[in-house]
């Protein structure tokens, strides 16, 4: 039995093409990534059609060798996932890599739409029946989700249907570039997302629709070297945990410290989140100034956000500026 896990313990998803990358066993056993981060397999885009049977052989490898080096030596291993292409590869797969439950957590689902949800949601209730203990991401990134007259309608009704399996759900991600893509857009290394207006407001319903039960991560952001990347990405990231994401995919090392630092809480509001979650009512009082003195604390608005707070300091930290 995998130990409990919660979207918080995703934080930064580093992707990498299942058919690339076949020295990926050694660098984790090397521990050459910056820690905590989790890791992700593509299947997907990343993979021409052509090459698919070729690496999901490829991946089996990987695993094994994952498994052979955790059995002989000590070393870090992120949360391990595969995102797949369908449905149908969907079962395939978690049979086909059941040797490997020890290391690998789970799948991320694509393109997770009213289109496909039903397939998805029947195969994660047949695998769970056939006793795999595996989580679940689906990625929102479906240019069907365009459309303002069934966009509402068909987030709810996604939602509806994804509240059946909510337990074997890990987290929500969202798909920046895609939804971008859809649009002829892009932003450059000075922009961020919600400056991408049509995509920001896509966001934004996918946060309203389904923040309240679960965890939702941040898009990716592409730029990983020259001017400016490290700047933008923290922009980005205080901008994604201000709209109520929380995580981020990444695509290459050097984004995982920095989206780790951001994850970190201040000390201020560690400090605020503690008092407020402390407070019982027997004083009379549930509303009191912060520790500095600069804002209102008050349990029946603010106890969600402190909640929050103390989670992501359990898992990241915090920080003392």
């Amino acid at each position: 039995m995998i130990e409990q896990l919660s979207g918080y313990d995703v934080g930064a998803l580093m992707y990498c093409p299942a058919h690339a990358h076949g020295t990926i066993a050694g660098a984790l056993l090397r521990e050459q990534y910056p820690k905590p981060f989790s890791l992700a397999f593509c299947l997907e885009d990343t993979v021409p059609e052509a090459l698919v049977e070729q690496a999901e052989g490829e991946l089996y490898q990987i695993l094994q060798e994952i498994c052979r080096n955790r059995s002989e030596h000590a070393f870090y291993l992120p949360l391990i996932f595969i995102r797949v292409r369908s449905p149908q590869q969907l079962r395939k797969l978690a049979a086909a890599y059941r040797p490997f439950s020890s290391i690998l957590r789970g799948f991320i689902l694509p393109k997770f739409f009213v289109e496909n949800c039903g397939a998805y949601i029947q195969a994660i209730q047949d695998i769970a029946a056939a006793g795999a203990d595996y989580r679940y991401m689906p990625i929102f990134e479906s240019p069907a989700m365009l459309p303002l007259h069934t966009r509402y309608e068909h987030l709810a009704q996604v939602k509806e249907q994804l509240d059946t399996v909510a337990d074997r759900i890990l987290n929500v991600r969202v798909g920046g570039n895609d939804l971008s893509h859809a649009f002829g857009l892009r932003r450059t290394v000075h922009d961020t997302i919600y400056d991408v207006r049509p995509v920001a407001h896509l966001l934004t319903d996918l946060v309203t629709t389904f923040a309240g039960r679960y965890v939702v991560s941040g898009p990716v952001w592409e730029y990983f070297s020259g001017d400016g990347w490290e700047e933008g990405l923290r922009r980005e990231l205080a901008l994604d945990l201000l709209s109520g994401f929380i995580g981020k995919t990444v695509i290459h090392p050097n984004q995982i410290p920095v989206v780790n630092d951001m994850l970190k809480v201040s000390a201020g509001d560690y400090r605020d989140a503690q008092a407020i979650t402390g407070w019982n009512g027997a004083d009379g009082l549930l509303v009191a100034s912060s520790a500095d003195a600069t804002r209102m604390n008050e349990y029946n608005t603010h106890f969600n956000w402190a909640s929050k707070v103390l989670r992501l300091a359990q898992v990241y930290g915090v920080r003392e500026n």
